[in-house]
């Protein structure tokens, strides 16, 4: 009989299972269970960052985004540093996507993946919802240069941290998972971290916001800005009875 720690490694392997080309660069199908892939190609001027999965979870993006930065094979977003927990606030700064109960893990299980290049050590990549938010929420920021993926649901808050630091200025492929029976971190396909349990259902009716906090005042509470690029976004959501 598999024990909890080997389904967490078996199904975190099952998710993992996507079409990624080598360099980076995406397929044009993630995998059936994509929820929203956004490529982060946009040409500079453009406001509104596409969802190619066809499901429509397109994000406003802010004049602050530096886009078509080189990022491989088709451009990328660039996120310039902003002095922690100093006013004002920057919400220029963000890419925000309206809620959809479809962005959320729910009972699911859920990845998501970033490909990031970055020289700094801190700020938050993507979340939806924050710390203290009905329903749970999920974050993938870089403390210290170390990733760390936290889900935060009715039963509990799992919390991963990389290893090692990626701030090295070289691109790096991160994915965060949470399933049924524990949570997983791979980084260059590699898994790098896991843990056992259950985070019970994660669903707020927050947007999803990429490069830092909304609810933010940088005095109280800080907003958490990213700094560094970002070359592709995608999230995938598997029923459980699927399995």
């Amino acid at each position: 009989m598999r024990t909890r720690r080997s389904l967490v490694l078996l199904t975190a392997a099952m998710l993992t299972g996507t079409a990624l080309l080598s360099g980076g660069a995406e397929a044009s199908v993630i995998s059936r269970y994509e929820v929203a892939f956004w490529g982060l190609n946009e040409a500079p001027g453009s406001t509104r960052m596409i969802d190619t999965s066809g499901n429509g979870h397109d994000g406003r993006i802010g004049k602050e985004v530096e886009l078509g930065i080189p990022a491989g094979v088709d451009g990328g977003y660039r996120f310039e540093r902003l002095e922690p927990d100093t006013p004002p606030t920057h919400p220029q700064h963000l890419v925000v996507v309206p809620h959809s109960p479809a962005l959320n893990p729910a009972s699911n299980d859920f990845a998501v993946t970033v490909r990031l290049r970055t020289t700094n050590k801190f700020g938050n990549i993507i979340q939806k919802g924050q710390a203290t938010v009905t329903g749970g929420s999920f974050k993938l920021q870089i403390p210290n240069g170390r990733v760390e993926c936290t889900f935060r649901g009715s039963k509990g808050t799992m919390e991963l941290f990389a290893p090692y630091q990626i701030n090295d200025g070289a691109w790096h492929v991160v994915r965060c998972l949470r399933v049924r029976d524990g949570v997983a971190m791979m980084i260059d396909g590699q898994q790098v971290a896991s843990r056992a349990g259950w985070t019970g259902p994660i669903a707020n009716n927050w947007p999803v916001s990429i490069g830092g906090k909304m609810d933010c005042d940088q005095k109280d509470v800080g907003c958490d800005y990213y700094a560094g690029d970002l070359d592709y976004i995608f999230l995938e959501s598997v029923p459980q009875q699927q399995w």
